[in-house]
């Protein structure tokens, strides 16, 4: 099976099939975050800070880290962002941005091997990302659309990944590195939706030896109770081949979705995550060990 490796300056991890799932926190983003957007453009760093913890101690592996906001210094911003989250944990993280100067002035104060975010099919996006992540030597998303845009047909999302994949190889970036985003479209506009993306897991997987991810949110778009779909759709996906998300590690029933996948799928060995994080406390005055209340014998 496929690994992906990433790394911050003292810890790595694996994306991969054989592998726990990966959550990457979506938080660090001012897109729709109005008042975050203001925070970073006035210098202040303090609910990146507070994003970037409450993820890590939810259960993310990695942080996805974007500073695109409008009118705004994105590189700079991008670059404190980065150096900042870096300072205060050491997961691993994915760089987001769709301006290649950002993309640039994040891996250069990056510490570690980066997953960048993103590159598409394009031919001229390509020609511009895939040398700058072959220079730092990062991973990469690969979106799987092009310059016709994104495809109902699964069979032409995979044509778009096989592309990228191969021009990827030609700048020396092996399969191993890229990781797919089949796209996730929401499930009230497309009603199949979810089964373009469980059609093209496998194939990915197999055919073109790389691991994937997806914007996991955009699914529930519109709908009410998100995270029951949310959490629903990731572990159908990964029982379909996928092996990491973006998406809100702070919300419970997806971290529940996503945890009780590994256990099935086998990627939680002995059941251990699982049991550490939701077995119960014994109840005082009974035997935790068996379950059962202690009480005294009346004298008579």
């Amino acid at each position: 099976m496929t690994d992906t490796i990433i790394s911050s300056a003292n810890r790595e991890h694996i994306i991969g099939s054989d592998h726990p799932f990966t959550l990457i926190g979506e938080r660090i983003n001012p897109t729709g975050r109005k008042i975050l957007a203001e925070e970073m453009k006035a210098g202040d760093y303090s609910r990146v800070e507070a994003d970037a913890l409450a993820q890590v101690a939810a259960g993310a592996q990695m942080l996805d880290v974007n500073a695109g906001i409008p009118l705004a210094d994105e590189p700079a911003l991008l670059a404190k962002a980065i150096t900042l989250v870096q300072s205060i944990t050491d997961v691993p993280l994915s760089i987001d941005s769709s301006i290649i100067d950002a993309l640039e002035a994040g891996l250069a104060v990056y510490q570690g091997k980066a997953l960048v975010n993103s590159v598409t099919g394009e031919d001229e996006v390509l020609e511009r990302v895939l040398p700058l992540v072959a220079r730092y030597g990062a991973a990469v998303v690969a979106i799987s659309n092009d310059e016709t845009g994104i495809s109902e047909d699964p069979n032409e999302r995979f044509k778009v990944a096989k592309k990228i994949v191969e021009r990827a190889s030609d700048f020396g970036i092996p399969a191993s590195d890229v990781v797919i985003d089949p796209l996730v479209m929401p499930i009230g506009a497309m009603r199949f939706a979810g089964r373009q993306v469980f059609d093209i897991l496998g194939r990915i997987r197999d055919e073109l030896g790389c691991n994937t991810t997806c914007g996991a949110s955009n699914i529930s778009f519109g709908l009410p109770e998100r995270n029951g779909i949310n959490g629903a759709f990731l572990s159908m996906a990964i029982s379909a081949g996928m092996t990491s998300a973006i998406t809100n590690p702070c919300h419970e029933e997806v971290m529940r979705s996503v945890m009780a996948a590994d256990v099935l799928m086998g990627n939680d060995p002995d059941c251990l995550a699982w049991i550490r994080k939701y077995r119960a406390e014994p109840v005082a005055g009974t035997d935790g060990a068996r379950g059962r209340r202690v009480t005294r014998r009346r004298r008579s």
